[in-house]
Formats: C-alpha cells, structure tokens, sequence
C-alpha cells in the first residue's frame, strides 16, 4: 500500500480523495449525522494552516491521517491526532496500522512524548486507540440540540435579550471589536477551570492577538463564528458562548466554549447567552437545523445549563491519550 504525504497546500483531487474517505466512514460509523463533511469544511481544513501549529498530512487510496503539532509555548512536547480513518471497505488490512507508523515516526523525529485523539465510544476508532495503547483520559458526550424546537422554547420562556440586571447581551459575528478583544480573551482565560483530566496539552494564555488569530482562522477555512457576551455597564465580558459554521450553508454547527468569568456565576448567565445565541442562529442561517457540542462528563454544571436548555446526549465520547 502507497502511503504519501500530502504537499502543502493539497491539491484539489487532494480534496475531493480526502473528502470521499471521510464520507464513506461517517456513513457507516455515524449515520444519525445530518450530514457528511461538506468540500467546504475540507478544503479549509487542508488547505488553511493551523494557528497553533503545524498541520502533517498523509493519505492512501483508502485512507487518511491528519496531525496537528503544537508550537505554542508549553505544548512543544506534544500533539492532536486530528483524523486517521480508513474507508470501511478497507478495513482490517493493516491500512491503519501503516498509517499510525508514519504518524508515530512523525511524533518521534518531533521530539514528541505524547499524543491525544478524540474518539467516539463503542465503534471501530475506540478499539484501534486501545490496541495502540491509548489511554482514555477525559470521558466526555456530544450533546445536539433542535433549533426549531430551541427557538420556540425560547420564545415561550424569556423575550429575546433577557439577561439578568446589570448585564448587557452583546453579539458578533466574525472577529470580536478590537474595544472588546481584550475582555474577550480574558474571559477565555476562565477555561482553565474546566474538566481537563489527565490530558498533556496545556492552555496557552489568552490574549487579544492569540484570540483573533483563532478566530480568523475559522474564517479564512471557510466559515463562520458568532459570539454572544454578556457584558457588564463598564465592559467587561462577564460571560461568552461561541458559536462555528464550518460550512455556512451547512445543517449542523458547533457550539465552542461556553464560559461564565468567576465573580459572574450564580446569575444564569450561560443559559442566557446559550438561548440568545440559539435565536441568532435560527434567524441568520435558514439551513440550519442542529447545534452539537461536547461536554466533559464532570462537567456538572454545564451538563445541568445544556439540559435545561433542551439538548439531549448524542453518543459518548472521550479524549484518548498516548504516552511515547
């Protein structure tokens, strides 16, 4: 089998290979998805560098393996494995095996001592992790949401903008104000205190440019990202929820980070921006119809926002870990 690596940026046959393996495995290992990964969303993915990294990409005629290494400060020592799938009829040939060698020689020639994956539970991409020796070291489920039934809970409940008093809801779309940047990216910075479980990476500080790199990336991919704040009267980010259309025209997008800032809890302000982003979403994107996203399962209060809100548990989930 003829495994290469992929040239910087791919080619567009480059894509649309790519993008097959993608479709044929999502068919038979997620099919309650709505939708197979657009060219859209692949092509920026490909072609787009990262932000916090470099991007290593290899490909046979049956399947593909995507690795991120990390050169922000403090994560030199370790990587994202983004993808590695085979298209299932190719499976159990050793396609996987060979494409996981080149990934691990990368990761050794790098200087890595370690390397994580998101993987789905109970399928083919648990029990190949496991065979290689990754560890799971943060549980975790997709959670999807409804929008249409969304919306119309939230009309029922609260008028759109309710939030409590003494605070403003904000909403942008694309690259945060330069006047709120700065708030914005220390409001980031209360992640820190979420679930993380025994997982290496680290989360580099936040700062204004570090957050409007990744926000731009999101946009030069091809896609689109709104961000709703509740604000307090001197301009503070007291809480955020963010939003991403890998592809605008596509069914399905995914809610990033949702933060409360210590000091701000206690005041229902995750579920307001939640509720308020659900109704942005509903009115800008026709073609819309659910938001997925994931919560670590020790995550108790922001299981507690999303179930109030509507959301229900789609398939369990879990950062995998491997020590070299």
């Amino acid at each position: 089998m003829m495994i290469r690596e992929l040239p910087a940026p791919p080619t567009d046959a480059d894509v649309d290979a790519w993008r097959a393996v993608l479709v044929a495995a999502q068919a038979a290992d997620l099919p309650q998805l709505p939708a197979a990964p657009s060219r859209v969303e692949v092509a920026g993915r490909l072609c787009v560098a990262p932000a916090r990294g470099r991007a290593a990409l290899w490909a046979a005629e049956a399947g593909v393996a995507g690795l991120l290494l990390f050169t922000d400060e403090g994560n030199t020592h370790t990587a994202f494995l983004d993808v590695l799938t085979v298209r299932p009829d190719a499976r159990r040939r050793g396609l996987g095996t060979a494409l996981w060698q080149r990934v691990r020689e990368e990761l050794l020639a790098q200087g890595r001592s370690s390397v994580s994956a998101v993987v789905d539970l109970g399928g083919p991409g648990e029990a190949f992790a496991r065979s290689l020796g990754f560890d799971n070291v943060l549980p975790m489920a997709w959670y999807v949401q409804d929008l249409a039934a969304a919306a119309r809970r939230a009309a029922a409940e609260a008028p759109d903008g309710a939030v409590a008093p003494g605070y403003e809801l904000r909403t942008w779309h694309g690259l945060a104000p330069d006047d709120r940047a700065e708030s914005l990216a220390a409001a980031h910075g209360a992640m820190e205190d979420a679930p993380s479980g025994d997982m290496d990476e680290r989360v580099p500080s936040w700062t204004a440019e570090r957050l409007h790199a990744i926000q731009r990336l999101i946009l030069d991919r091809g896609g689109e990202l709104t961000t709703v704040a509740a604000v307090t009267p001197r301009g503070e980010v007291a809480a955020y929820t963010e939003l991403v259309l890998p592809d605008p025209a596509g069914p399905r997008a995914l809610q990033y980070d949702t933060v409360v800032v210590p000091g701000h809890r206690g005041h229902g302000l995750g579920r307001a921006v939640k509720r308020h982003m659900e109704a942005e979403a509903a009115g800008r994107y026709p073609a819309l119809r659910q938001i997925g996203t994931t919560v670590a399962d020790e995550n108790t209060p922001m299981r507690a926002v999303n179930e109030a809100l509507g959301y229900r548990r789609e398939r369990g989930a879990a950062v995998f870990q491997l020590k070299l």
